[in-house]
């Protein structure tokens, strides 16, 4: 058996190619494509192996028991795992197909040429489709890993100018996603939510319940969760109101007020000393912070705190569901089918066999934020109001007080450089709570659903195990490419905290770069050398080597010497196995101490490239969502409940800060496929924060950057 995940689960070259339809191909992927591109990617994979026009090529959106179960789409793992399946299937299909053409054309195999989906007898107008040729073959055999596949100098699909896949019906108008469903008898659905986690539904006005049944408006109480649901939409979004009005609330506790960094360090918590490889160990003991010798060594101390982010996605959540007293049919635009589908048998105690869930593109999902309740919502209701599919769409107000949030995270770093400015010792420790609470199957998944804890058989609010695995949760990025002694690092779970967490883009990549990449310069400044230079000396890897030579190059190329401006850079490898990335920022502070990003500089190596654009999409993206987490982003909250309800209230970036975008890939033709899509998150957030301390001489440790955190920071100089 396989030991690549995705082959491992679905071996056969039929569980991912599938020539039914003549002259198409249609792919199948365990990979959703929330705005990532992957489908564009996959098409162009096989589409190059198989030499079939890229336009010819369908890649299906993922369905339970139709499409390979490839977890969630998540950690820049989509290339690694599926463009690897579909290269290696391709390719053993075209040798498989290969053969079946030269006995069908009478010519041996090396005279074949094959273009258009076509094989071709060399200088002979005899030819064959892979589609005539299919009932003459199976594909109901194991994906070759040993097949030889094409010669990247012979490519002429990869990376070239194309359209994305679905894009002309994005630009048009056409493209359907999830929140426009229109299905036969339809009901749209709202939930009316309690004030905060711990409150239980007290009583209910029996008056505006008698008004909602004679306006055909459907109320479902079960337990604490409470829904409306009816014919238009707008009655159910006046019904909600109505509703949440007549609603009476119990609170049961209250959220903690004391500051969350005072909480990190306070509460219980799990420790683990994280080995070489980044890998926590539970029986290790941790090792005590190292004395140094300050005659031969300089010793930097310092404390880097990020508060707790949102997903704040642009569009709330949505998910539909359609119960006809036997099976569960749920669409959704979460990042894993399957989990979901654990979830809702468990919660429900259906058989596997009776609940399909279909993704559906929808607003952004970024991890685990609302899209997984929202599908589990409209199950609920779906129960409720059986032979009625329900399309149910939170509202801004659920989506930003009701999503599970990134964890707030304090890393605490001691670092030493000896005489000759080389780094002599490193210490760093994480605080944090889960990055993981998403719907696992075999996991209790059900208990990982909001609204399971509402209903009249609520669940136990969970509480998620430690990740040890490699580059988990909080754990992952603390451990760095730079040669030094072996560095003590802590990994710190938390428990007990006040609000909801679980998988936000990169987990603890983000803050962990952050602080790493931070350290990293004032140990520069105290060694009295670049940024670059620094960095350079203490890196064996020469593909890292490659990244941060090109951005200095670029830089020293396109900086002109400005006074007014601040320059940064930051560097990583996502878990130190995906794409390097090498990030430099030029921005200002104004006299408000208002930060403004003047230009981006970005440098990726992600191996293989596949689609240049969309890989340049991805980093563009992250950067501008790390700018954004970095200078305005923080979830507010008191005793009652979530403050950050709407855009005034949690800030993001706008297009008034997006700096000028210089960014550089490079290009490795037959190299692994290493994922992009997180890579330039925490280097960005290092890159802002040095170019700030270049800009102002402040050294701001806090995040986000906003006037109120660069004036404190400046009253304690």
């Amino acid at each position: 058996m396989s030991k690549h995940s995705s082959l491992s689960n679905s071996p056969k070259v039929s569980d991912w190619l599938d020539f039914s339809s003549f002259g198409r191909l249609i792919l199948h992927t365990g990979k959703v494509d929330i705005g990532q591109r992957i489908t564009t990617a996959l098409a162009l994979i096989a589409a190059e192996e198989l030499s079939i026009p890229f336009d010819d090529i369908t890649v299906r959106k993922t369905r339970t028991d139709i499409d390979p179960n490839e977890g969630y789409t998540a950690g820049s793992f989509s290339m690694q795992h599926s463009g690897y399946a579909i290269k290696k299937a391709t390719a053993t299909a075209r040798h498989i197909f290969a053969k079946k053409a030269s006995e069908k054309l009478n010519v041996a195999e090396e005279k074949l040429e094959v273009s258009d989906g076509q094989f071709r007898a060399a200088r002979t107008n005899q030819s064959v489709t892979y589609w005539e040729l299919m009932s003459d073959i199976s594909l109901d055999v194991d994906v070759d890993e040993e097949v030889e596949t094409k010669n990247p100098a012979d490519y002429t699909s990869q990376n070239k100018p194309h359209i994305a896949k679905g894009m002309a019906e994005i630009m048009t108008g056409r493209y359907q996603f999830l929140h426009d469903l229109k299905l036969d008898n339809m009901l749209h659905a709202r939930i009316i939510r309690p004030p905060h986690y711990h409150c239980e539904l007290e009583s209910l006005d029996s008056d505006v319940l008698s008004r909602l049944k004679q306006e055909n408006v459907y109320l479902v109480q079960d337990g604490s969760f409470l829904a409306v649901a009816a014919l238009q939409e707008y009655h159910v979004v006046k019904a909600a109101r109505r509703v949440s009005l007549a609603a009476k609330w119990k609170s049961v506790k209250q959220l903690s007020e004391e500051n969350i960094y005072s909480l990190l360090t306070s509460n219980y918590k799990d420790s683990f000393f994280v080995e070489k490889g980044c890998i926590p160990s539970a029986t290790r003991k941790i090792p005590e912070l190292e004395q140094i010798d300050e005659d031969k060594n300089y010793k930097i101390i310092a404390t880097y705190r990020k508060p707790y982010h949102m997903h704040a996605s642009i569009g709330p959540s949505a998910g539909c569901a359609r119960f006809d007293g036997d099976g569960l049919m749920v669409w959704t635009h979460n990042q894993g089918v399957y989990p979901l589908r654990a979830a809702i048998t468990e919660a429900f105690d259906m058989p596997i066999d009776k609940v399909s869930v279909q993704f559906v593109p929808g607003a952004g999902v970024y991890g685990h934020n609302g899209a997984d309740d929202a599908a589990f919502d409209a199950a609920i209701i779906a129960r409720h109001i059986p032979g009625h599919p329900i399309l149910l769409k939170w509202t801004r107000d659920d989506e930003h007080s009701w999503e599970p949030y990134g964890s707030a995270m304090q890393c605490e770093i001691q670092a030493s450089i000896d005489k000759n400015g080389n780094i002599s010792s490193w210490s760093h420790e994480t605080f944090a709570d889960t990055f993981l609470t998403r719907p696992i199957t075999g996991k209790q998944p059900a208990t990982r659903m909001v609204s399971a804890h509402y209903i009249k058989d609520a669940l136990p609010w969970p509480v998620a195990e430690p990740m040890m695995v490699p580059h988990g949760g909080i754990h992952r990025n603390m451990e760095m490419l730079y040669e030094m002694p072996q560095p003590r690092l802590v990994k710190n779970r938390v428990y007990d905290l006040p609000l909801r967490t679980s998988a936000l883009r990169t987990l603890g990549a983000y803050g962990n770069v952050f602080a790493n990449e931070s350290m990293i310069n004032e140990l520069a400044e105290i060694a009295k050398l670049d940024p670059f230079t620094f960095r350079l000396q203490h890196l064996k890897d020469e593909r890292a080597i490659a990244v941060l030579s090109k951005l200095q190059r670029v830089m020293e190329d396109q900086i002109r010497d400005d006074e007014q401006y601040g320059h940064g850079i930051g560097f990583a490898r996502y878990k130190n196995s995906a794409a390097y990335c090498a990030i430099g920022v030029s921005l200002s502070v104004n006299e408000a101490a208002e930060v403004k990003l003047h230009d981006a500089y970005i440098v990726c190596d992600a191996g293989e490239i596949v689609d240049s654009e969309g890989v340049r999409a991805q980093l563009e993206g992250g950067f501008i969502q790390a700018a954004s987490w970095t200078l305005y982003e923080q979830v507010l909250y008191e005793r009652d409940g979530i403050v950050s309800r709407d855009w005034d209230t949690y800030p993001i970036i706008t297009f008034d800060n997006i700096p000028q975008m210089h960014t550089y890939i490079i290009v490795n033709p037959g190299m692994p496929y290493l994922g992009a899509g997180e890579g330039a998150a925490g280097p960005t957030a290092a890159a802002i924060g040095n170019a700030l301390k270049d800009a102002t001489g402040l050294r701001v440790r806090e995040m986000p950057f906003n006037p109120d955190k660069i004036m404190a920071a400046a009253l304690e100089e």
